[in-house]
């Protein structure tokens, strides 16, 4: 098609009347949730993997039937690209990751990247040529299953951390990233952020809330404005091993004691800071954890969260007075808090916001702003494009785990959004 010709079609149609094709893509979900399908529904297809090998196989092929154009890049993530009118406009993409946690469901990840060749198939059977290029992308390892960091495709493209490092990271069996790209046959030639035509004019990524903020509201659309930024320290608290009988109470160094009050905190700190305050203990380990002696080592994670990056350091602040004045409280106890992961908190970028609104209203369906408390690799291109992210709800907001459902009406309604966010830009 001309340009002419593809601005006519846009323009004579109404906008409710362009929609994917909402069988189709459950069919294509289910289709590709057969590859790692587990016992109880879900899906185990962690990075690198031959399972993850066969899903990258199979979604090339749909992409190449869908006549794009296929390229791999150095970290393994796939770009498949569909060309536009103008030669000059840089590209509009679309996506999000195949691999899976141990014991995931069919929806986390892949309904993006299924949901952006549902956009693909749609334009080609109505006959609409966008100006600017299209391009799905099936980024590499962003759940950290099996290799941290964790978003390592995205990372890499967006330039969080290098190349090499990515490659150097092994798994528990000491297999590196390199060896299992070599292996699967997806260790690619292109550079790593380089676009042809230049970097995205946008990104969309459409994905399950992971939350149960939308079907609280009985709402189908989620406009994302951003995602909570993380800092998650390690702490080990060493206190005085000792006989649980023999030991009176006011002359014990009870780490595990200390422990328990270090939780409670972690938790009013998250919720003096609402509504996106996020404080989590998700990891304890208890020395030597026997039932009549006194714990003398507490090991534990703390995970806090927040929108901005100012209520973040607050809450580090906060956690770091908690831990002074329990050690002022009792002169046996020493608690060490380690630092091991920063995510700064991620605004996207308010037209790609704005289009991803415009789309949803348009289209007839009623929205709400969720903040991700997750990280996406939408949070890492967003440091390179222009960027926004699209929610549709996942029954109880439960995802990373094998009952994971989202209904196929609300998938159909996301890729719909999606697919009109998309046009705003590239036609």
């Amino acid at each position: 098609m001309d340009t002419m010709t593809d601005t006519a079609v846009l323009e004579t149609a109404p906008a409710a009347a362009l929609r994917i094709n909402g069988e189709r893509l459950w069919q294509t979900l289910m289709d590709h949730g057969r590859i790692g399908a587990t016992a109880k529904g879900g899906v185990c297809r962690l990075a690198l993997t031959e399972l993850d090998r066969q899903g990258r196989d199979l979604f090339v092929q749909w992409c190449r039937d869908a006549g794009m154009q296929v390229r791999v890049d150095a970290i393994g993530n796939i770009f498949a690209r569909r060309e536009g009118s103008d030669p000059t406009r840089a590209a509009v993409a679309m996506g999000s990751h195949i691999d899976t946690q141990p014991t995931g469901g069919k929806f986390d990840g892949i309904f993006g990247v299924m949901a952006a060749l549902e956009v693909v198939r749609t334009l080609n059977e109505r006959g609409v040529t966008t100006a600017a290029p299209l391009e799905v992308v099936a980024w590499t390892n962003e759940e950290g299953s099996r290799f941290v960091p964790v978003m390592m495709g995205s990372g890499v493209f967006a330039g969080a951390f290098t190349l090499e490092h990515a490659l150097a990271a092994s798994d528990a069996q000491g297999l590196s990233v390199a060896q299992e790209l070599a292996r699967i046959g997806y260790a690619g030639v292109q550079t790593p952020g380089v676009v042809p035509g230049g970097m995205y004019a946008a990104y969309f990524e459409a994905h399950i809330e992971q939350g149960p903020v939308l079907e609280a509201h009985d709402l189908v659309i989620g406009v994302v404005p951003g995602a909570l930024g993380q800092r998650w320290y390690d702490v080990t608290i060493t206190g005085v091993e000792s006989h649980a009988g023999t030991t009176p109470m006011d002359l014990r160094g009870d780490a595990l004691l200390a422990a328990a009050r270090l939780i409670e905190a972690v938790n009013r700190i998250a919720l003096q800071r609402a509504p996106y305050g996020r404080g989590t203990v998700g990891h304890l380990q208890v020395l030597p954890n026997s039932r009549n002696t006194i714990a003398g080592t507490v090991q534990c994670s703390v995970d806090l969260r927040a929108l901005e990056d100012a209520d973040l350091l607050a809450m580090q602040e906060d956690l770091m007075a908690c831990v002074a004045e329990l050690q002022g409280r009792n002169p046996r106890l020493h608690i060490a808090v380690k630092p091991v992961v920063y995510f700064p908190p991620c605004h996207f970028d308010a037209k790609c916001i704005a289009s991803v609104r415009e789309a949803a209203a348009g289209l007839g369906y009623q929205s709400m702003e969720v903040v991700s408390g997750a990280g996406h690799d939408a949070v890492y291109v967003a440091n390179v494009a222009p960027a926004a992210m699209i929610f549709v709800p996942c029954k109880d907001g439960i995802s990373h785990n094998e009952a994971e459902w989202a209904e196929p009406a609300h998938l159909a309604a996301g890729a719909d959004v999606l697919l009109h966010a998309v046009l705003r830009y590239a036609s």
